[in-house]
Protein backbone atom coordinates (compact mmCIF):
# COMPACT_ATOMS: atom_id res chain seq x y z
CA UNK A 1 0.00 0.00 0.00
CA UNK A 2 2.23 3.18 -1.35
CA UNK A 3 0.72 6.73 0.04
CA UNK A 4 0.66 9.27 -3.17
CA UNK A 5 1.79 12.64 -1.42
CA UNK A 6 -0.43 15.59 -2.66
CA UNK A 7 -0.74 19.11 -1.25
CA UNK A 8 -3.59 20.32 0.47
CA UNK A 9 -6.49 22.49 -0.96
CA UNK A 10 -7.35 25.52 1.18
CA UNK A 11 -10.66 24.10 1.11
CA UNK A 12 -8.98 20.91 2.88
CA UNK A 13 -7.21 22.43 5.20
CA UNK A 14 -9.97 24.45 6.46
CA UNK A 15 -11.94 20.78 6.91
CA UNK A 16 -9.20 19.26 8.75
CA UNK A 17 -8.77 21.90 11.04
CA UNK A 18 -12.47 22.47 11.29
CA UNK A 19 -12.38 18.74 12.33
CA UNK A 20 -9.71 19.13 14.45
CA UNK A 21 -11.22 21.81 16.67
CA UNK A 22 -14.27 19.99 17.33
CA UNK A 23 -12.80 17.20 18.47
CA UNK A 24 -10.58 19.42 20.58
CA UNK A 25 -13.71 21.08 22.31
CA UNK A 26 -15.06 17.73 23.37
CA UNK A 27 -12.17 17.50 25.56
CA UNK A 28 -12.86 20.09 28.53
CA UNK A 29 -9.43 19.07 30.35
CA UNK A 30 -7.42 20.48 27.42
CA UNK A 31 -9.83 23.68 26.83
CA UNK A 32 -8.46 24.56 29.73
CA UNK A 33 -5.20 24.31 30.04
CA UNK A 34 -4.53 25.29 25.69
CA UNK A 35 -5.50 27.80 23.42
CA UNK A 36 -6.48 26.60 19.97
CA UNK A 37 -5.91 29.89 18.20
CA UNK A 38 -1.98 28.66 19.17
CA UNK A 39 -2.66 25.27 18.19
CA UNK A 40 -4.30 26.10 14.83
CA UNK A 41 -1.39 28.54 13.91
CA UNK A 42 0.87 25.76 14.31
CA UNK A 43 -0.82 23.35 12.28
CA UNK A 44 -1.73 26.12 9.34
CA UNK A 45 2.56 26.66 9.64
CA UNK A 46 3.46 23.26 9.20
CA UNK A 47 1.61 21.85 6.02
CA UNK A 48 3.54 18.51 6.34
CA UNK A 49 2.16 17.73 9.67
CA UNK A 50 -1.31 18.84 8.39
CA UNK A 51 -1.10 16.55 5.42
CA UNK A 52 -0.41 13.90 7.93
CA UNK A 53 -3.24 14.58 10.37
CA UNK A 54 -5.47 14.34 6.90
CA UNK A 55 -3.89 11.08 5.85
CA UNK A 56 -4.65 9.60 10.13
CA UNK A 57 -8.21 11.17 9.29
CA UNK A 58 -8.26 9.33 5.72
CA UNK A 59 -7.65 6.13 6.87
CA UNK A 60 -9.82 6.12 9.32
CA UNK A 61 -7.92 6.92 12.14
CA UNK A 62 -9.57 10.14 13.81
CA UNK A 63 -6.92 11.82 15.10
CA UNK A 64 -7.60 13.84 18.28
CA UNK A 65 -5.03 16.16 20.18
CA UNK A 66 -4.87 14.33 23.33
CA UNK A 67 -2.37 16.47 25.23
CA UNK A 68 0.65 18.84 25.09
CA UNK A 69 4.16 18.31 26.65
CA UNK A 70 5.28 21.40 28.68
CA UNK A 71 8.67 20.42 28.67
CA UNK A 72 9.42 20.53 24.64
CA UNK A 73 6.19 22.60 23.57
CA UNK A 74 5.03 19.61 21.62
CA UNK A 75 1.34 19.04 20.89
CA UNK A 76 0.54 15.30 20.44
CA UNK A 77 -2.60 14.01 17.69
CA UNK A 78 -3.29 10.22 18.49
CA UNK A 79 -5.54 7.85 16.59
CA UNK A 80 -8.75 7.68 18.85
CA UNK A 81 -11.24 5.73 16.68
CA UNK A 82 -12.29 3.29 18.56
CA UNK A 83 -10.99 0.51 16.73
CA UNK A 84 -7.98 0.24 15.09
CA UNK A 85 -8.34 2.03 11.94
CA UNK A 86 -9.56 0.44 8.74
CA UNK A 87 -7.71 1.92 6.06
CA UNK A 88 -4.99 0.32 7.85
CA UNK A 89 -5.52 -2.96 8.63
CA UNK A 90 -4.43 -6.55 7.68
CA UNK A 91 -0.94 -5.31 7.20
CA UNK A 92 2.34 -6.92 8.04
CA UNK A 93 4.60 -5.63 10.93
CA UNK A 94 7.26 -3.85 8.86
CA UNK A 95 9.22 -4.36 5.22
CA UNK A 96 11.48 -7.11 6.27
CA UNK A 97 8.21 -9.29 7.46
CA UNK A 98 6.61 -8.42 4.05
CA UNK A 99 9.43 -9.41 2.18
CA UNK A 100 9.97 -12.83 3.85
CA UNK A 101 6.65 -13.95 3.29
CA UNK A 102 6.47 -16.01 0.07
CA UNK A 103 3.07 -16.60 -0.31
CA UNK A 104 -0.27 -14.52 0.86
CA UNK A 105 1.57 -11.31 1.22
CA UNK A 106 -0.96 -8.36 1.98
CA UNK A 107 -0.77 -5.12 0.89
CA UNK A 108 2.23 -3.33 3.29
CA UNK A 109 3.61 -2.98 6.53
CA UNK A 110 2.70 -1.10 9.38
CA UNK A 111 6.20 0.53 10.04
CA UNK A 112 6.38 1.43 6.47
CA UNK A 113 2.40 3.06 6.09
CA UNK A 114 3.55 4.82 9.08
CA UNK A 115 6.35 6.35 7.81
CA UNK A 116 4.78 7.57 4.78
CA UNK A 117 2.23 8.54 6.44
CA UNK A 118 4.85 10.91 8.73
CA UNK A 119 3.69 9.46 12.21
CA UNK A 120 5.40 7.39 14.36
CA UNK A 121 3.77 3.37 15.51
CA UNK A 122 2.60 3.94 19.25
CA UNK A 123 5.19 2.11 21.58
CA UNK A 124 3.37 0.07 24.58
CA UNK A 125 3.93 3.65 26.73
CA UNK A 126 1.75 5.39 23.97
CA UNK A 127 -0.77 2.82 23.84
CA UNK A 128 -1.35 2.87 27.79
CA UNK A 129 -1.29 6.53 27.32
CA UNK A 130 -4.51 6.34 24.66
CA UNK A 131 -6.13 4.27 27.14
CA UNK A 132 -6.46 7.19 29.23
CA UNK A 133 -8.75 8.83 26.97
CA UNK A 134 -11.10 6.04 26.35
CA UNK A 135 -11.28 2.32 25.89
CA UNK A 136 -9.94 1.33 22.52
CA UNK A 137 -9.24 -1.93 20.41
CA UNK A 138 -12.59 -3.55 22.30
CA UNK A 139 -12.91 -5.94 19.56
CA UNK A 140 -9.29 -5.08 17.24
CA UNK A 141 -6.00 -4.97 17.68
CA UNK A 142 -2.88 -2.73 16.62
CA UNK A 143 0.52 -3.14 15.94
CA UNK A 144 2.76 -1.20 18.48
CA UNK A 145 6.64 -0.59 17.98
CA UNK A 146 8.33 -3.19 18.76
CA UNK A 147 11.54 -3.62 20.79
CA UNK A 148 14.79 -4.59 18.50
CA UNK A 149 14.95 -7.26 20.99
CA UNK A 150 12.05 -9.11 19.91
CA UNK A 151 12.09 -7.96 16.27
CA UNK A 152 15.33 -9.39 15.77
CA UNK A 153 13.61 -13.09 16.84
CA UNK A 154 11.04 -12.17 13.99
CA UNK A 155 8.73 -11.42 16.31
CA UNK A 156 6.51 -8.58 16.63
CA UNK A 157 3.52 -6.62 19.64
CA UNK A 158 0.73 -5.79 19.35
CA UNK A 159 -2.24 -4.40 21.72
CA UNK A 160 -5.62 -4.39 22.48
CA UNK A 161 -8.19 -3.81 25.34
CA UNK A 162 -10.45 -6.83 26.70
CA UNK A 163 -12.06 -7.33 29.92
CA UNK A 164 -11.56 -3.71 30.95
CA UNK A 165 -7.51 -4.15 30.98
CA UNK A 166 -4.86 -3.90 28.40
CA UNK A 167 -2.93 -6.25 27.25
CA UNK A 168 0.03 -6.46 24.91
CA UNK A 169 0.60 -9.75 22.91
CA UNK A 170 3.14 -11.42 20.13
CA UNK A 171 3.19 -12.87 16.73
CA UNK A 172 5.17 -13.06 14.24
CA UNK A 173 6.37 -10.04 12.04
CA UNK A 174 4.84 -11.65 9.27
CA UNK A 175 1.46 -12.51 10.49
CA UNK A 176 -1.36 -10.09 9.47
CA UNK A 177 -5.30 -10.10 10.24
CA UNK A 178 -8.67 -8.38 9.35
CA UNK A 179 -8.85 -6.48 12.23
CA UNK A 180 -5.48 -5.44 13.42
CA UNK A 181 -4.04 -2.10 12.06
CA UNK A 182 -2.38 0.24 13.85
CA UNK A 183 -2.21 3.23 15.61
CA UNK A 184 0.18 6.63 15.06
CA UNK A 185 0.87 9.63 16.89
CA UNK A 186 2.21 12.73 15.63
CA UNK A 187 4.21 15.52 16.87
CA UNK A 188 3.63 18.81 16.16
Amino acid sequence: MKIEKKKLSATEKQEMIQLLHGRFMQNEKLQEDLDWNEVEKKLLDDEAKLYSLWLMENTGGEPQLVYYDRSDGAYYFYDCAKESPVGRRSLCYDQEALEARKANKPEGSAVQMAKEMGIELLDEEGYSKLQEYGEFDNKTSSWLLTPAVVREKGGAIFGDLRYGRIFIYHNGADSYYGARGFRGRLKL
